[in-house]
C-alpha cells in the first residue's frame, strides 16, 4: 500500500530489480571506485579473484538488494 500522496506503481517492478553492473559503473564510474578505495587505503596488496572495485559494486547491490542473500544479489548484478 502506497503512502498518503503516493501513486501505486503500474507494476509490482522496483527500481532495484532494473539495476546491474552497467547502471552501477555509469553512476559510480570505476575511475571513482578506484580512486575512494584508495583514498581510504584498502587496495589489494596481491592480485586477486575478486579485486576491491568488484567488492564495491557488490556492497553496494547488497544495499540495494538487502532481502536477498548474496547469490540473488549477485544474480540480480550480473543479469
Amino acid at each position: 500500500m502506497p503512502r498518503v500522496g503516493w501513486k501505486k506503481p503500474e507494476t509490482e517492478r522496483r527500481l532495484s530489480d532494473l539495476v546491474s553492473v552497467g547502471v552501477l559503473t555509469r553512476v559510480f564510474p570505476p575511475e571513482l571506485v578506484d580512486e575512494v578505495i584508495a583514498d581510504v587505503g584498502r587496495t589489494e596488496q596481491r592480485h586477486r579473484s575478486l579485486p576491491a572495485r568488484v567488492m564495491a559494486y557488490f556492497a553496494i547491490g547488497m544495499a540495494l538488494y538487502s532481502e536477498g542473500s548474496y547469490e540473488d544479489v549477485l544474480a540480480q548484478l550480473t543479469d
